[in-house]
């Protein structure tokens, strides 16, 4: 074969050419799209972030943050709410995260894939993930408060109003069902990345199912737990429409100190100085102060359950 011929079998075709640089054109139009859409998206968020830093800072000291609000909420502090919302926050994350874990190994780990029952789970998550939060507080006044609370003020009170009103507990609750489908997700997808060799091998030495589940699966899965955890907090620390019906106050200048308590919210406290102050010009201040710290406790709880997480996978790590 002579070089003439070799050189015009290697020329690609003038087909080929064109759609190489279609594609090309393409991915540089795609990437340029891409890069501004992530830029602009981190604009408004330095914007978000610096217009509350500026405007909080300034009212943000140690009084604001230990002092209970006084004067119609006009002056004093915040931390009422700072305290209900960590409450109400770890409430929810001991309700949702083991129920949530558990249904996903249920899921996962027992239900065929033919199993009616497994098919309704699912269908039931998928639901609850796009119920509006507004509903779910409308469901923990109905369920919660005028059916479960009453029948405990009835069975165990005589009747006495304990239970059957708006509280710390409804609350928790409430908001676990609104984050629990974010758990049961993340729980499922880091279990079904457990590889099935493990499983497999664990059978085999002797080990039960449940053995095998809570002593290789469950600890391999572990960081996507904690993965799921975190989203929850994340998601319930912010939430507002939930808590209105069934335990945020409005104004209440002491720590609950019971389950049935009543509470202050930061969230719903943002929600009321925007709309119900009487004074506006002198609630400004205190609104970017309270949203500033809510930015800041919903960092910091993240935070930890961050830190959390990689002692974990550290200590796993250590022992495997």
């Amino acid at each position: 074969m002579s070089a003439a011929t070799t050189a015009a079998a290697q020329k690609p075709a003038p087909a080929q050419t064109s759609l190489s640089r279609r594609g090309n054109f393409a991915d540089r139009v795609l990437g340029t799209l891409t890069t501004a859409a992530t830029v602009i998206i981190l604009l408004m968020l330095c914007v978000i972030v610096g217009d509350v830093v500026i405007g909080g800072s300034r009212v943000l000291s140690w009084e604001f943050i230990s002092a209970p609000p006084r004067n119609g909420m006009t002056a004093g502090g915040i931390f009422p709410a700072i305290f209900g919302t960590v409450t109400l926050t770890l409430l929810m994350t001991l309700a949702a995260v083991p129920a949530g874990v558990a249904t996903a190994v249920y899921l996962t780990e027992y239900a065929s894939s033919e199993s009616l029952m497994a098919r309704l789970v699912r269908v039931c998550i998928a639901n609850l993930a796009g119920v509006p939060s507004i509903v779910f507080g409308l469901f923990g006044l109905g369920f919660f408060i005028s059916t479960l609370g009453r029948a405990i003020d009835r069975a165990a009170y005589g009747g006495h109003l304990t239970y059957g009103q708006p509280s710390l507990i409804w609350a928790a609750l409430t908001l676990a069902i609104l984050t629990l489908p974010v758990v049961v997700v993340s729980t499922e997808e880091a279990l079904r990345a457990v590889p099935r060799e493990l499983r497999d091998a664990s059978l085999a030495l002797g080990a039960t199912k449940f053995q095998t589940i809570t002593h290789v699966v469950l600890p391999e899965a572990l960081g996507g737990i904690l993965t799921g955890g975190i989203l929850a907090v994340s998601r319930g620390a912010g939430e507002v429409a939930p808590i209105m019906f069934t335990g945020a106050a409005y104004f209440l200048p002491y720590l609950p100190t019971h389950l049935n308590d009543q509470f202050m919210n930061l969230g719903y406290h943002v929600y009321v100085l925007a709309t119900q102050s009487p004074d506006v010009d002198r609630t400004k201040p205190l609104l970017y102060g309270t949203v500033l710290v809510l930015l800041v406790l919903t960092f910091l709880l993240n935070l930890v359950a961050v830190l959390i997480r990689l002692r974990t996978r550290r200590r796993l790590q250590a022992h495997a």
